[in-house]
């Protein structure tokens, strides 16, 4: 599996628009941070991780050729906006929880019921929190709480993507075990009321033990880059734009 992260911003972005701090102002390509976003490539599949307003720009930097899936973590703008541009992609599958695939529905009407060719073909899908299963490939959702909003990360294979978190109940946490590669939510240093901290995302990645972590939607408070990274403990990574791993 490969994954590239085409965006790890918070829904701001960086830098922060009106802000002249030292991380907005930063010409270190790693401060300059899109919406969050991600592509796996498994199995000869490409299935998007969230679909937020960069996604145009973030398809064009990668030359994204094809999308076979989305997977939406939560109904959040920064999450979803990009949808309209899934145009050139042909028939593209969505899946999420309920409450995210009714604001779809809702905000992307004129996708739906609808024999206009100008327009996205989104496929809904409707998830719980069973595994599911794109062309053979099995996806577990994990149900977490974006303060009091429930959002779903995913697991494939040994890898897990949880953003917009701030608490993951226990049964939860089972599923995230054995990992090879976890990327995970760290919106700044300091505590948020929906967010998980950088302190508290280091906690839960310990706690797991994965090989790896990614550090992702950091906020122009999460520092420099540069200077964030050399004070992170062994294995855990800020993840920036155009990074792509193997898994």
């Amino acid at each position: 599996m490969k994954l590239t992260f085409l965006g790890t911003g918070t829904s701001t972005g960086v830098p922060y628009m009106t802000c002249n701090c030292e991380t907005c102002m930063s010409k270190d390509p790693k401060d300059k941070r899109l919406r969050c976003s991600s592509l796996l490539e498994v199995n000869g599949k490409n299935i998007l991780l969230d679909c937020g307003p960069d996604f145009r720009q973030q398809a064009l930097n990668v030359g994204l050729q094809k999308v076979d899936a989305v997977l939406l973590t939560h109904k959040h703008m920064d999450h979803v906006l990009g949808l309209d541009d899934l145009r050139p992609y042909g028939n593209v599958r969505i899946y999420s929880n309920q409450e995210t695939i009714d604001a779809i529905h809702k905000v992307f009407s004129y996708c739906f019921n609808n024999d206009y060719k100008g327009i996205p073909q989104l496929e809904t899908h409707v998830i719980t929190q069973e595994p599911f299963d794109i062309d053979g490939i099995t996806i577990t959702p994990i149900l977490i709480w974006h303060y009091k909003l429930p959002a779903f990360g995913y697991r494939i294979k040994n890898f897990a993507y949880i953003t917009d978190y701030k608490s993951i109940d226990e049964d939860q946490l089972e599923k995230l075990k054995g990992l090879d590669v976890l990327v995970m939510d760290a919106l700044r240093w300091e505590e948020h009321f929906s967010h998980a901290s950088i302190d508290e995302a280091i906690a839960i990645s310990k706690r797991l033990n994965p090989k790896r972590t990614y550090f992702i939607h950091m906020s122009h408070s999460a520092g420099l880059h540069e200077q964030t990274q050399k004070v992170l403990p062994p294995n855990i990574y800020l993840a920036y734009d155009g990074l792509s791993i193997e898994i």
